[in-house]
């Protein structure tokens, strides 16, 4: 009898709650950024977007969209429609490509690239939905905060260098050349490079610029910045930068882009500021070389490139983490590189290593990122460009394209099966150890993680053209232990502590013994 009160008053209590929420129309908990302590603890599945295609419509399928058509341009309200995807696909972070005004003079593409910034304190107008009463800047405020009451957090990209367009109005924001000129930084012929200073000057004009945009964002709701290219600016640009956003909000994320294998200047008048230097200055993460999946030959490239991930974020004195860069907006669909099996082997990658889990819109439905005009003349254009640039295989930062997306539900399922499968095995890669697993076989490779009598088992041929066989003696940890395959096609022969089983080309598995 006492159970049945209880239940009753348990009903009871849920409808008090939802009545309270709903007569209280104007009521709603205000958001609590915890972006900074999730993404520190691996607890972030980041899916990188881009507002100007996230929810377009093309219409004749060309790829690009045109507005004097009928089709509808990505902005901040339509973008919303897509939130309760995101989370269905197990994304708990959202990171927004560039929302400032861009540049429209020697542009790339027919409406600009998204990092030719020609403003650092607004919102580009072009991502504003015109039929809404509201400005810009309240339009963005409304899909953060509905991005919010989804529990995703939104972390916003800050270009590293400015457009032609601001270079006019306010040249003394620019490194001069020998010729008095701006200097174009590496081959970006659409933009033009920042004189932020170097290690024993911060330039406060350019400094400005970036604090009016952490302001910006921030008033904005957002939980953090990616900054592009980070290694351009100095370490103590970044961190004058980085404390005054702390103040604000401790919790706010910093991302730099930056890796452990770059080592080069993006020009001969830019500084160069390591990645480790940046961590120092106070970014909480950075890109570990995994875009370099593609080049890997055998194992061995593998277990040294989590090694040394893993070893690197051991060196600071305040924790530190990583995103699994495999795939973003730099690099080739994997789908074009080695097929679906890549695709897939990146999302289990993902999945069962320590790391913050990285995808890029398209990315979980097989989008190859091959638009039908991309490179062809456009009758019309938004710059003083009228080609489709695209970059053959990535997505489209140059043009108002189509949204992002594929046909491949195999690659979806599994997706949402590998984020979901992340967040159950946390704790055993936070406090396991990275132990790769010796084959004689090269092409293999395998590695687990125990913890709390769990283990948790990966194996992968890395042969994208032919089978291989995986034969080795799982770890001690896991022997006893009931086996339960979580990803599988066949399943492995284990007898007397010995794993036997053929992979099939690009092949990936998964299993738990508990």
């Amino acid at each position: 009898m006492s159970n049945i009160i209880i239940k009753k008053g348990a009903k009871i209590l849920n409808f008090l709650l939802v009545f309270v929420c709903i007569s209280n129309v104007c009521y709603s908990q205000e958001w609590k950024n915890d972006l900074r302590t999730k993404f520190l603890n691996n607890d972030t599945v980041i899916m990188e977007i881009n507002i100007r295609s996230f929810n377009s419509k093309d219409i004749d399928g060309d790829g690009f969209i045109q507005t004097e058509k009928g089709e509808i341009r990505g902005n901040f309200l339509n973008a919303i429609n897509r939130l309760d995807e995101l989370k269905s696909l197990g994304v708990n972070t959202i990171h927004i490509l560039p929302i400032t005004p861009v540049g429209k003079l020697k542009a790339l593409g027919t409406a600009g690239s998204l990092y030719s910034a020609s403003s650092f304190s607004s919102v580009n107008p072009e991502l504003a939905d015109l039929s809404s009463k509201l400005d810009v800047n309240s339009q963005a405020k409304e899909f953060i905060k509905a991005a919010h009451e989804k529990n995703i957090r939104v972390i916003i990209d800050v270009p590293a260098c400015a457009s032609y367009d601001l270079y006019i109005s306010r040249p003394e924001l620019f490194v001069k050349g020998k010729l008095d000129e701006p200097v174009l930084p590496s081959d970006w012929t659409d933009v033009r490079l920042l004189n932020s200073g170097d290690e024993n000057f911060i330039n406060p004009d350019v400094y400005n610029l970036y604090k009016d945009f952490v302001d910006l964002v921030i008033e904005l709701g957002s939980d953090g910045i990616r900054a592009d290219v980070a290694h351009s600016k100095s370490a103590n640009f970044w961190k004058e930068l980085i404390d005054y956003s702390r103040q604000k909000d401790p919790e706010f994320l910093w991302i730099a882009e930056s890796s452990d294998s770059w080592s080069e200047s993006i020009s001969p008048y830019a500084v160069f500021t390591p990645y480790d230097k940046l961590l120092e200055s106070g970014f909480d993460g950075y890109y570990g070389s995994f875009f370099n999946i593609k080049d890997w030959k055998n194992s061995h490239d593998l277990y040294n490139q989590i090694s040394n991930t893993l070893k690197t974020l051991k060196e600071f004195e305040t924790k530190k983490s990583v995103i699994g860069s495999f795939t973003n907006h730099d690099q080739v669909s994997p789908i074009l590189i080695n097929g679906p099996e890549l695709s897939d082997m990146i999302i289990w990658l993902n999945a069962t290593l320590p790391l913050n889990s990285y995808f890029v819109d398209g990315f979980q439905t097989g989008d190859d990122y091959v638009y039908l005009n991309g490179n062809k003349k456009s009758k019309t254009s938004n710059t003083d460009d009228y080609t489709y640039f695209t970059h053959h295989g990535q997505i489209d930062i140059f043009n108002y394209s189509r949204k992002p997306g594929g046909k491949n539900m195999f690659l979806k399922n599994d997706f949402i099966l590998g984020n979901n499968v992340k967040s159950s095995i946390l704790e055993v890669l936070n406090n396991g150890k990275f132990t790769p697993i010796k084959i004689n076989n090269d092409k293999i490779f395998a590695y687990s993680y125990s913890y709390n009598k769990k283990t948790v088992l990966t194996v992968g041929n890395l042969d994208f053209k032919n089978e291989q066989k995986a034969s080795f003696h799982i770890p001690r940890n896991a022997k006893n232990l009931n086996m339960i395959p979580i990803k599988i096609t066949n399943m492995p022969e284990v007898k007397k502590g010995k794993f036997n089983s053929v992979l099939n080309p690009g092949e990936i598995i998964v299993l738990i013994f508990k």
